[in-house]
């Protein structure tokens, strides 16, 4: 019985660490995206985390559009964006200071960096 207690202890222990570890990414992240072509694109996320659910704006100098079908779980997340009516899936991690993202442009997933903005 004493080691049954002792395990749900530890267990509940590590559970607890595991969350103080998680980071709020909530704020605005810039960074670029290099194309296949060679084409930089400077983008800047506005994120907004509430729980598992994320939502804000992505904006490029083609304008802005919201951040739909956005998760949290820890670290991780996932979005997608509409631009001119096609959704790129996004999914990134979560850093101190910054996040790294892959997005599926079309079958081709390029990865990129953004940092938290001041």
């Amino acid at each position: 019985m004493t080691r049954k207690i002792f395990a749900t202890i530890a267990l509940l222990l590590c559970f607890t660490v595991c969350l103080a570890f998680a980071i709020d990414f909530t704020g605005k992240w810039q960074g670029n995206i290099t194309m296949a072509d060679g084409n930089v694109l400077p983008v800047t996320y506005n994120f907004k985390v509430d729980g598992a659910k994320l939502t804000g704006t992505a904006e490029s100098p083609n304008g802005s559009t919201t951040i739909d079908n956005g998760k949290v779980d820890g670290n991780n997340f996932t979005f997608s964006v509409n631009v001119n009516g096609t959704d790129y899936n996004q999914k990134g991690k979560a850093y101190p200071d910054s996040c790294a993202l892959d997005i599926d442009l079309g079958g081709q997933n390029v990865h990129f960096i953004v940092t938290k903005s001041k």
